[in-house]
């Protein structure tokens, strides 16, 4: 690998900006490439040290370049933007790339493979059919309340829907019950495509001794576990638990300054998915909890008398995250508090 030669790309549909510069910041070209040229580019490029922004097409191009014999790195577009100069053009985000990957401190992005890569096209399939699903539900909803009908929320209602557009001595005009019907159809056909994207997820949480192992601990199942071995990086880039609770943004926010150390809300940065996921099963949990099911958890009953039941469940959270990293790096399944 050529050692004194850094290549950052500006990746785009069909133009791409290249800045190389040497170890010591010195330019030693700027090229405008397309799709084809950039590829025949870097075969005949000398091994080197290319860096990207993680964005998408950004985890292909880093497989490409790995195969073509290349170091492909990827930065997080929130850590360049400080190192764009005045303007902000094609050839300006290429060389703030470069600047932002020279710094030592400077934190990478783990490439995807094309099995995660494919693992999150599920995952995000099965997300937008359950919000257009939803969305269809309200439209009906609010159609029906404009003629008096107030129907709760929830796809669990939709028999009442179909009451009210099928009876007969609902008072609703004959265009609004065929409009009603089309969008239960959708709703019925959308319905079908989220239970298959759920089976295909089911199935693919049984593939892996660590999709299996994760879902050992309580609120934690087979969407969940997926989510975490698809979007989560690998659990040897954190030095412990601590560290990839920070990352999925379940710690406090930090305003300190002068010694003072003062703590806000949960800071929310990070894998927004996974850290919705366990939220929502850290909840499960407290419900469980709150009708009198034994999790063996003293510390979790303790904060039920004390906090409000949200403020519970992310603390419970981030201990779900750093048991996480510990189940996955011993390679152990879950323990309860009361066995250990």
């Amino acid at each position: 690998m050529t050692e004194d030669i850094i290549i950052g790309v500006d990746l785009a549909k069909n133009v791409f900006q290249l800045h190389g510069a040497a170890a010591d910041g010195t330019v030693m070209f700027r090229k405008k490439l397309t799709r084809v040229q950039f590829h025949r580019f870097m075969t005949d490029q000398q091994p080197s040290q290319v860096v990207m922004e993680a964005c998408g097409g950004a985890h292909y191009w880093a497989r490409e370049l790995e195969r073509l014999g290349h170091q492909a790195q990827l930065i997080s577009p929130h850590y360049v933007k400080p190192f764009v100069k005045r303007q902000k053009n094609d050839a300006a985000d290429a060389e703030a790339i470069v600047e932002a990957a020279q710094r030592p401190s400077m934190r990478f992005v783990e490439a995807k493979s094309e099995d995660q890569q494919a693992s999150a096209v599920l995952f995000r399939y099965r997300e937008k059919l359950v919000k257009q699903r939803t969305e269809l539900i309200n439209a009906i909803r609010s159609y029906l309340y404009e003629f008096g009908y107030v129907v709760p929320k929830g796809p669990r209602h939709l028999r009442k829907v179909t009451e009210l557009v099928e009876g007969v001595s609902t008072a609703l005009p004959e265009e609004v019950r065929d409009i009603c019907r089309d969008l239960l159809d959708q709703i019925v056909a959308k319905s079908r495509r989220i239970d298959d994207a759920l089976k295909q997820i089911n199935a693919r949480s049984r593939q892996g001794e660590t999709l299996k192992r994760l879902q050992t601990m309580p609120g934690l199942g087979p969407i969940t576990a997926v989510a975490i071995e698809t979007f989560a990086p690998p659990m040897e880039t954190f030095r412990r638990g601590r560290d990839f609770a920070a990352w999925l943004g379940l710690v406090p926010l930090q305003n300190s300054t002068g010694g003072k150390q003062r703590l806000g809300r949960t800071s929310k940065m990070g894998q927004r998915d996974i850290r919705r996921l366990l939220i929502i099963g850290a909840m499960s949990v407290i419900n469980w909890a709150s009708r009198g099911h034994d999790f063996g958890n003293g510390w979790l009953n303790a904060m039920l008398k004390r906090k409000p039941r949200m403020v519970v469940a992310v603390a419970l959270a981030n201990k779900m995250a750093r048991a996480i990293w510990a189940m996955t790096m011993k390679k152990e399944d879950y323990r309860s508090p009361a066995a250990v």
